[in-house]
């Protein structure tokens, strides 16, 4: 006998008190399916890269945040790791900086590091921070820059350009990040980093997500993003194809091969270090769809990709 047929149909005094008690006993399903992956995550860390549309449209930025509550009061442990694309864009345009890219990452000359600064320590991460608390949680903003909690270096583009100050995550200083979250609340961290003499750098959020969950130890790294998951053949109408699962020696080679657009390359870089460095899966979703994180972590479908050392298949 199937679950549906489990017990006798519920019986209210009128049509509507049955529909809605209907409603309320398919939410229950709902929750008893979650109850294996609560009991399984809990106490565990997941750091969640929060980017994209999901940052700028006020009904996924709400989603986004009582998802992050939920994670909270059920005994994970959510640590959100943002950027502020969007923010910076129009702050830099505010004030007649050029915004120019190379591999997916800001160029960031001396102007535009103070451009980036600005959106992410006044605008972005109060807006998270607030965010997540009127969802239900507390919440304490980071920024990466400050302690330093996100050591770096200066990097440089995939053919050697220069970037700027652009950082490369080198070290984090987790004690920062786990006070916080010791203390019961939510780390919200802004992604600007510092180096060994003290310069403030621009560090990609993907980057940064993936240095912080390795260096964490989390058992999911969650980036969101503006598409489905990861695409093999991306941008061949008769070609690609989602793919939901991929073993990480996949993604490596896929990623060595110059099969990624540019957009894509700092998010597989950044699951690359995450899970080299421990972290045991991670999950590449689409920030659009309203409650993304919860259906991948909780529900038996899950949407996305799923990056692991466990998971697909490895290149022969």
């Amino acid at each position: 006998m199937s679950e549906a047929a489990i017990g006798v149909p519920i019986t209210t005094t009128s049509p509507r008190s049955t529909q809605e008690a209907e409603v309320a006993q398919s939410k229950a399903a709902v929750l008893r399916e979650a109850l294996p992956w609560i009991t399984r995550f809990h106490g565990q860390t997941v750091v969640i890269k929060y980017g994209g549309n999901a940052m700028i449209d006020p009904a996924l930025q709400r989603s986004f945040a009582a998802d992050v509550a939920l994670l909270h009061f059920v005994g994970l442990r959510p640590v959100i790791v943002h950027g502020g694309g969007p923010q910076i864009t129009r702050l830099a345009e505010e004030r007649a900086v050029p915004s120019r890219f190379v591999g997916g990452l800001r160029v960031t000359d001396a102007a535009m590091i103070g451009v980036v600064h600005d959106a992410l320590v006044d605008v972005v991460n109060p807006e998270v921070v607030g965010l997540v608390e009127e969802a239900g949680a507390p919440a304490q903003g980071i920024v990466g820059s400050d302690g330093p909690v996100l050591r770096c270096e200066a990097t440089r583009g995939p053919d050697g350009e220069d970037l700027g100050f652009v950082g490369e995550v080198v070290g984090v200083d987790t004690a920062a990040i786990e006070a916080v979250l010791a203390a019961g609340r939510v780390p919200v961290i802004a992604t600007l980093g510092r180096d060994a003499a003290g310069a403030e750098y621009n560090v990609n959020a993907d980057t940064a997500a993936g240095a912080v969950a390795g260096a964490l130890g989390a058992s999911k790294l969650v980036v969101l993003t503006d598409v489905p998951g990861l695409y093999r053949d991306f941008g061949d109408a008769g070609r690609q194809r989602l793919l939901s699962e991929l073993h990480t020696d996949e993604l490596a080679r896929m990623a060595a091969s110059d099969e990624l657009h540019d957009g894509m390359r700092p998010k597989v870089a950044a699951v690359l270090h995450a899970l080299r460095a421990g972290t045991a899966r991670a999950h590449i979703l689409d920030g659009r769809v309203q409650h993304a994180v919860l259906i991948e972590i909780f529900t038996d479908e899950g949407i996305g990709t799923m990056v692991g050392p466990d998971v697909g298949e490895a290149p022969a």
